[in-house]
């Protein structure tokens, strides 16, 4: 970005000092209070690995068009951040295009809002092809928005040769041009890596081993619990976002011999509306799980409402439906950070749990309560299972191995010959799901 004050130019650094706002606008509901939003928008910053030198809640009575805040608070702002000696300032809103730039003219520093700043950590983080592509679109989606027509560098030119060279376009309306191209080019790219993805759920749906999608807010513990489970060293930190790119590991479980287990991004409030779009393909995942695993921080005074919007995106998805409420995929709730919480609340959180098969508290960090919740999970995949008596060709090897990898075999023995060909008589026991794949495997 080019600014008339070259002193707010560049991109946001590490280590960079920062003022953190949180705007308290009046007669704006939030289901966060201010307190937890702030300190949300400082795990914002540190996620990134910005240093927060200052923080605080603005109460705003009428946002000013021009710049958000009044002239007393944009003059506090000025000097706090002098004393503070930020170097950026992070307003935890969305702050409209001429905002932004009246700030930046008038604090002499660079301001980013709340889906900047997600945007930084997400460009930071994703790590495959398609997770830089999904932040690339969000990107320019959010910076076409951005291109105010303040800026110097945004004469008009000229076109045609000689005089009769007509007004031309703006250097504006080209750097437009050139980003709706980027952006369609990034769109179909990202179709056909939508397609690839039905294309491998609907391999994994014939293979087919049950699909169980870790879900929840972000920080909640849900790569913690994956790298439990599976043995697997996805990044697993006490920051925002630590997960981006959707990971796969198989695992075993009671009664089931392979299902896997699907990590993904963590869910936030107010997530831009851009990413939410970009990443669909990425969160489309969970839409074919066979069960949902809804990892909560219990320890998190703000737990109630973190719940909310998980349910909320989810309901977006089309996995819980909007009117009544119950989810399409069976779903278990997962209260993590158990060891964080007194023993009074321990007790209180103790009994809800005990009176709801859905509900397993555990501590991923230490393995408290996983092994109850892998035989739970293994009890709802093999729910339903009945014993079969199917005779098999005894030359048809890969119907009996499917079997044995995704039944319970109670007997194998040699059958009856059909029409002069050798058989099998397995007796086995198979859920209704993995009965019809089997019988499918005919088709």
């Amino acid at each position: 970005m080019i600014f008339d004050n070259e002193e707010v130019e560049g991109e946001v650094t590490r280590g960079a000092r920062a003022l953190v706002v949180c705007p308290d606008i009046r007669g704006r509901r939030s289901s966060q209070d201010p307190e937890a939003r702030l300190e949300e928008a400082e795990g914002l910053a540190l996620a990134i690995g910005i240093v927060v030198a200052e923080k605080y809640i603005l109460p705003v009575r009428d946002v000013k068009p021009n710049t958000l805040f009044g002239e007393g608070q944009v003059q506090r702002m000025l000097s706090d951040c002098e004393l503070a000696e930020a170097e950026l300032v992070i307003i935890d809103a969305a702050v409209s295009p001429i905002q932004q730039r009246n700030l930046e003219d008038r604090l002499k520093r660079k301001v980013i809002d709340r889906t900047g700043l997600i945007l930084e950590i997400f460009g930071e983080r994703a790590a495959t092809a398609e997770g830089r592509l999904q932040v690339e679109l969000a990107h320019l989606d959010y910076q076409q928005s951005r291109l105010v027509r303040s800026w110097t560098h945004l004469e008009r030119q000229r076109g045609g040769f000689g005089f009769l060279g007509g007004p031309g376009e703006t250097q504006i309306e080209a750097d437009r041009r050139m980003i709706r191209n980027r952006m369609a080019k990034l769109r179909r790219e990202l179709e056909q890596v939508r397609k690839t993805r039905e294309l491998h759920r609907k391999r994994r749906g014939r293979a087919p081993w049950p699909v169980i999608a870790l879900v929840g807010y972000t920080n909640a513990g849900k790569s913690t619990l994956f790298n439990h489970i599976t043995g697997a060293d996805v990044m697993a930190e006490d920051l925002l976002f630590a997960t981006l790119d959707p990971t796969m590991r198989a695992i075993s479980l009671p009664g089931v011999e392979k299902a896997i287990l699907s990590d993904t991004v963590g869910f936030i409030s107010d997530l831009p509306t851009q990413l939410v779009a970009a990443f669909r393909a990425t969160l489309e995942e969970v839409t074919a799980a066979d069960i949902i695993l809804h990892v909560r921080d219990i320890a998190n005074p703000d737990s109630a409402t973190q719940k909310a919007q998980v349910l909320s995106v989810l309901t977006d998805l089309g996995v819980i439906d909007g009117d009544g409420g119950e989810s399409a995929i069976p779903m278990i709730e997962v209260w993590n950070k158990w060891d964080l919480l007194d023993e009074e609340r321990a007790n209180e959180l103790g009994g809800l749990a005990d009176s709801d098969p859905d509900i397993v508290g555990i501590s991923a960090m230490s393995g408290q309560g996983v092994d109850d919740l892998l035989d739970r999970l293994g009890e709802m995949l093999t729910k339903g299972s009945r014993v079969h008596e199917l005779t098999v060709p005894a030359s048809d090897g890969q119907r009996i191995a499917w079997l044995y990898a995704h039944g319970e075999v109670l007997d194998d023995a040699e059958g009856a010959a059909e029409e002069g060909a050798p058989t099998r008589q397995v007796t086995v026991r198979l859920s209704e799901k993995e009965f019809g794949r089997f019988m499918a495997l005919d088709a």
